[in-house]
């Protein structure tokens, strides 16, 4: 009866869940950093909370008897892939990773790709009206921009942001492009400075300021150590198959 691991908290890493919880034989373990407070539900166990670097992961896998381990976690969640690889290596078992496929720019666009939020902040005009969609911890680096921030969470901020002049809106994704549409309008946005997370549930953001003419600073993915890596549910299934038959 195989055991998998699932580093989750995205929803290829959600749908994988219900994927394996449907297979008979099969038990899945899916592990939320506990970032989110109110984290969608998935199928099968859940476990939340760290694990204590690479040895706490280690020995969580030797200990519940992980005979693989899939890495399904946020393409900016770096240090915990960099965890795994070295978690799985020291166990013994097999480790795939889903890697959604980066977003492109098409002709027209008006990106600026960057390599972090401090480029990104750097690169904002003065006054310009920004909607920042990088995630809470990333909002440091912006607060000596001379700018209006629109930003989006989705848990209210237990302490006030660290920005002088934004507004707040909360909402999970997936997100529809009429709305994201609104909400550039709505708050006459010239620039996006998003994370270049891929996927389709976030995308429609991209879409509407490519409609609407906005500037797009990019910030591009952290380098990850080498694992063999899929982008999407069915080639995980398909390589768990072939590592646990």
């Amino acid at each position: 009866m195989p055991r998998v691991l699932i580093l989750g908290g995205t929803a290829e890493a959600a749908a994988l869940a219900d994927a394996l919880s449907d297979r008979e034989g099969w038990q899945v373990v899916t592990s939320l950093a506990g970032a989110t407070r109110s984290p969608a539900p998935v199928s099968g166990e859940l476990r939340r909370g760290g694990f204590g670097g690479s040895d706490g992961l280690s020995t969580y896998l030797a200990d519940d008897g992980i005979d693989a381990l899939v890495d399904a976690t946020h393409p900016f969640a770096a240090q915990i892939s960099v965890h795994a690889v070295t978690a799985a290596t020291a166990v013994g078992i097999p480790l795939v990773r889903v890697q959604r496929p980066e977003w492109r720019p098409e002709d027209g666009d008006r990106w600026a790709d960057v390599p972090d939020a401090a480029a990104a902040a750097a690169a904002l005009p003065r006054g310009s009206r920004v909607f920042l969609a990088t995630g809470r911890r990333d909002l440091p680096p912006f607060a000596s921009v001379d700018a209006f921030f629109l930003v989006r969470l989705i848990d209210p901020p237990a302490e006030p942001l660290p920005l002088a002049d934004h507004a707040l809106t909360l909402g999970r994704g997936p997100f529809v492009l009429d709305q994201e549409l609104e909400l550039l309008r709505h708050h006459r946005i010239g620039w996006l400075v998003s994370k270049n997370s891929g996927g389709r549930g976030a995308f429609p953001k991209i879409l509407a300021a490519r409609s609407l003419g906005v500037h797009v600073v990019m910030i591009r993915r952290p380098e990850l150590p080498a694992a063999p890596t899929v982008v999407d549910v069915s080639g995980a299934m398909a390589q768990l198959q072939a590592k646990l038959a």
